[in-house]
C-alpha cells in the first residue's frame, strides 16, 4: 500500500488533546500499544509540513479502541477531532482560505457549506488526504477517499470518529456555534468505497452527548 502522509500539527494537537483528557501516562499508554514509543514526550513538530504518516495516525486511533472499547474510543476521539480543529483554526489559520468578509453575511447553510469545501480543498492541499463535499437537498456528504483515521484498518461499522468530531466543530465553528448532526455512514475500515459523512442541515438534538466522560474513573492509565 502506497504511503499517505498527513501535517505534523494536526497529528501533534490531535495527540495533545487526547492528553488532555487521559494525561500523560494515558496517551504514553497509547503511543507504547501502537508502536509508537519514539513519541511519547516527543509530539511531532507544530507545523504544516506533511511528515506524518497515515499508518501511524491510524494505529494511534486502533490503539485507543483497544484500549478503551468502541465507546470509549468514541467520545474521546470525537472530543480530541473537535479539539484539534478548533486549534487548527485559532493556532494555525486552517481556514485562512475562506472569502472575505461578505462570507460571513451568508446564510448559515451557506456558510457551512462553502466552508467545508473549503477545508476539503485545504486538507487536499496540505496532506494526502483526498475529500469533498457532495450535496442531496437538506443534506452534505464531506466524502473522504484517503482517510488517515481507519487507514488500513478493519471493522463491521463505522470508526472514523476524530473526522467526526473535526466535522462537529467545523460545523459549529462556521455557523457561529450552532450544532448540526454529523453521522459516518459509509467506512473504508467496512470496505466502503470511501468514508462519508452526512451533515444534516437539522439542528443536533443530542449533540452534547457526543462529549460525555470516555473512560472510568478508575483507569489505571490515567496520568
Amino acid at each position: 500500500m502506497e504511503r499517505r502522509l498527513y501535517p505534523n500539527k494536526l497529528a501533534r494537537v490531535y495527540l495533545a488533546a487526547i492528553e488532555d483528557v487521559m494525561g500523560s501516562n494515558g496517551v504514553a499508554a497509547i503511543l507504547r500499544l501502537a508502536k509508537l514509543g519514539d513519541l511519547v514526550g516527543n509530539y511531532p513538530p507544530d507545523d504544516f509540513d506533511c511528515e506524518f504518516s497515515f499508518e501511524d495516525f491510524s494505529a494511534v486511533n486502533q490503539a485507543i479502541q483497544e484500549m478503551y472499547g468502541p465507546h470509549g474510543a468514541r467520545g474521546l476521539c470525537l472530543r480530541a477531532g473537535r479539539t484539534t480543529l478548533r486549534r487548527a483554526i485559532t493556532d494555525g489559520g486552517l481556514m485562512a482560505d475562506l472569502p472575505g468578509p461578505a462570507f460571513r453575511l451568508l446564510p448559515v447553510w451557506a456558510r457551512v457549506k462553502v466552508g467545508l469545501a473549503t477545508l476539503a480543498e485545504t486538507l487536499a492541499r496540505l496532506s494526502d488526504q483526498v475529500s469533498h463535499v457532495e450535496e442531496y437537498g437538506e443534506k452534505l456528504a464531506f466524502v473522504v477517499e484517503e482517510c488517515p483515521e481507519c487507514w488500513a484498518r478493519s471493522s463491521d461499522g463505522p470508526i472514523c470518529f476524530g473526522n467526526t468530531g473535526m466535522l462537529q466543530e467545523a460545523v459549529h465553528w462556521l455557523s457561529a456555534g450552532e450544532e448540526f448532526s454529523v453521522i459516518e455512514t459509509e467506512c473504508m475500515a467496512r470496505g466502503d468505497y470511501a468514508c462519508t459523512f452526512v451533515i444534516s442541515r437539522e439542528l443536533a438534538e443530542h449533540a452534547a452527548e457526543d462529549l460525555d466522560a470516555v473512560q472510568p474513573a478508575d483507569d489505571p492509565a490515567r496520568g
